[in-house]
């Protein structure tokens, strides 16, 4: 009975294996993490025994269970997660190499502590298997932060997507060498100068892959930075020319505005004189140079000129507009920032519907003033095609990288302490909106 204890702990170490493995994609399950205990703890728990059994039960090696158990329980762990097939395996993969370093470095401190033991072979086995949990505990103690911090950021990030590719080819090899080692030498292993050597190479192998995963997280984060660098100077260069276009378009429509009066008094002028030809070509004249969206939704004249701007482009493309609209003149918010938002939210609704069929195609926009402190905006948008969305960020569709419109909106609603939440269902695009007074 002891025996087949002692060799079901060898099999433990797929408790706290699993949840190493699991700390970096905690934000990727497809159950709730208690709910995944609930039942994988149990399920690894009889696991571990009922494989301590057999091998008991048959006289197997460990590893003639454990190698295909592995394989067994990574299947289980892809088949729990919403993550890409590399990024699984590598994960798992670096997670059975250092693992492995510890099985290597728990036979060579067993080997020593029961060197001059009489009961050799069955102490030093009892002793491997508590020392091989005890160093695979403290490791995920250990790592713990790191790797549900700083290990996670690495894995969702898109930007090394094509690094997955290669990172499985060190912890294979630290496998394979601890296979070989163990295998080949596991008979001479109380023989001291092989002792020594031994625990050496294990000592070695941890250090090669501590600085292997060292070096590949340094890589990723420069390499992280540089994208969200290049990625911040599209974001500004987009944004500028959205601004000074929205800016060119409000001052042409004031000063069309403020041109009226000017062209009642010239054509007062002309009345009196009776020209009846001059006036027509002076009206035709000031119409060509009034802009095509003059059209009121609003009492706040930014906000107004904004939305005119678009309703006018989609009027133009035969795209129906929708607009409620129920503003004073004076706003509660920031008006740059709200027109902003605007902007970029109206923008990609035309984008989208100029890709959706002409008898779908549907823009409605609704704002309000929900009390004195907030103000809700909320537009939806039919559209064709599929939605990119990976850890609840949208992604643009005509270039790699996130959304530049939706990153601009959210940064501008955290920023007036508001939120935005973008949803998509049966080809309906929502945008809601909510920004909180400026004090």
């Amino acid at each position: 009975m002891r025996t087949i204890i002692f060799q079901a702990l060898e099999f433990t170490v797929l408790i706290p294996g699993m949840l190493l493995a699991y700390l970096p994609v905690n934000s990727s399950l497809k159950q709730k993490p208690k709910k995944m205990i609930a039942w994988m703890l149990p399920l690894l728990v009889i696991i571990s025994f009922l494989s301590g059994f057999v091998c008991n039960r048959f006289h197997l090696s460990t590893r003639m269970i454990l190698l295909p158990l592995l394989f067994l329980t990574f299947i289980l762990y892809q088949a729990t997660l919403r993550i890409s097939l590399w990024k699984s395996v590598s994960i798992y993969l670096a997670v059975c190499a250092v693992f492995s370093c510890f099985n290597s470095l728990a036979r060579a401190t067993s080997a020593m502590l029961s060197f001059n033991s009489e009961e050799q072979a069955f102490s030093g086995f009892s002793v491997f298997a508590v020392l091989y949990n005890i160093f695979c505990i403290l490791f995920v103690i250990l790592i713990w932060h790191p790797a549900s911090h700083v290990v996670k950021d690495m894995v969702e990030d898109e930007n090394l997507a094509q690094t997955w590719y290669v990172f499985w080819v060190l912890p294979v090899l630290i496998i394979g060498l601890n296979l070989v080692l163990i295998s080949k030498y596991n008979t001479i292993l109380h023989t001291q100068r092989f002792l020594h050597g031994y625990i050496v190479i294990v000592y070695a192998l941890l250090l090669i892959l501590a600085l292997f995963y060292t070096m590949f997280l340094m890589m990723a984060n420069i390499l992280n930075k540089n994208q969200k660098l290049q990625q911040e100077n599209l974001f500004l260069s987009v944004q500028q020319e959205r601004y000074e276009n929205l800016r060119s378009a409000i001052e042409e429509a004031r000063q069309a505005r403020h041109d009226i009066r000017h062209h009642f008094v010239q054509l007062s002028v002309l009345a009196e004189d009776g020209n009846l030809e001059k006036i027509k070509d002076y009206l035709q004249n000031a119409m060509d140079k009034i802009p095509g969206f003059d059209f009121h939704f609003c009492e706040n004249q930014s906000v107004d000129n904004v939305i005119g701007y678009y309703y006018a482009l989609a009027q133009k493309e035969e795209i129906p507009f929708d607009a409620r609209v129920d503003l004073p003149q004076e706003l509660s918010v920031d008006e740059m920032d709200l027109c902003l938002i605007l902007s970029n939210l109206l923008e990609n609704a035309l984008e989208a519907s100029r890709k959706t069929t002409m008898s779908r195609q549907q823009i409605l926009l609704e704002i309000r003033q929900h009390s004195a402190s907030l103000l809700l905006i909320r537009v939806e948008n039919n559209f064709d095609g599929i939605i990119k969305e990976k850890n609840h960020l949208l992604h643009s569709t005509k270039r790699k990288g996130l959304g530049i419109g939706t990153q601009s909106v959210r940064r501008m609603a955290e920023k007036n302490d508001g939120s935005c939440n973008f949803t998509y269902e049966n080809g309906v695009f929502t945008a809601k909106i909510m920004l909180r007074a400026t004090l």
